[in-house]
């Protein structure tokens, strides 16, 4: 795999992010008033409104495209227990598309994910309503019981509202000898993956599942750049279920 060839074209892919159910991915927990929820969203430090970090989307769609393909590294830490870290082979499509870490083989990811940001229809409407626990989040109280005494241990947990709308952008540098339909098919084969699966925080609780919408690719290459030309249309088939 070589990356040190000409970049031939920059590919920008952009859409939504719908929220089918309430989202949870988390901020920091430090300085919380009394009453609020024990765990919270990440949010803008300028606006307070809530994202969804690129790094949770990049990262969640290359653990299941790990899992599904069976690349992950697999060791064990400290104490015996086994784990799975990315995989760090350097060649396989997997690498190719989200890159090897420096210390490793150094191999510098092919796709960029920009942190998702609320629509604005998404921030007005929950900037402006008076139905939400928190401003613009919901605040969902769970109950775990414990199986000896029954005894009842609540916890709180801040999520976007089903329903919100969020951005996605998405830039995917192509160089000379890629192959530029196999790489993209691999980027929307984890967006299908989340799709299926979830994102952020207890998934397996009805939380984060996700519907994506992708626009019409377009790209900018050399030519685009030094004309100051704007992005071309690319003729890449999208798949259904991204529409």
């Amino acid at each position: 795999m070589n990356v040190s060839g000409k970049l031939k074209k920059k590919v920008f892919l952009k859409g939504t992010i719908n929220a089918e159910t309430g989202i949870s991915v988390g901020g920091s927990s430090t300085g919380l008033e009394i009453g609020g929820a024990d765990k919270v969203v990440v949010r803008n430090p300028l606006t307070n409104a809530p994202y969804i970090p690129g790094s949770s989307l990049k990262g969640k769609m290359r653990s299941l495209l790990e899992k599904l393909y069976e690349k992950m590294t697999l060791g064990t830490d400290g104490e015996g227990n086994q784990t799975a870290k990315p995989c760090k082979c350097g060649k396989c499509p997997i690498c190719e598309v989200f890159g090897v870490s420096a210390e490793d083989k150094g191999i510098p990811a092919r796709l960029i994910v920009r942190d998702s940001m609320l629509t604005k229809d998404s921030f007005a409407e929950l900037e402006n309503s008076k139905t939400t626990d928190m401003p613009f989040t919901e605040v969902k109280t769970e109950v775990a019981i414990d199986r000896i005494t029954s005894a009842a241990n609540p916890r709180s947990i801040e999520r976007v509202p089903g329903g919100a709308e969020f951005d996605l952008s998405m830039v995917c540098n192509i160089y000379a000898d890629d192959n530029e339909e196999d790489i993209l098919c691999k980027v929307f084969e984890g967006l299908r993956l989340v799709q299926d699966d979830y994102l952020g925080g207890s998934g397996s609780r009805g939380y984060g599942q996700v519907k994506f919408r992708i626009e019409p690719l377009t790209y900018k290459d050399q030519g685009c750049y030094e004309n100051n030309a704007p992005e071309e249309a690319l003729g890449i088939e999208i798949p259904s279920e991204l529409l």
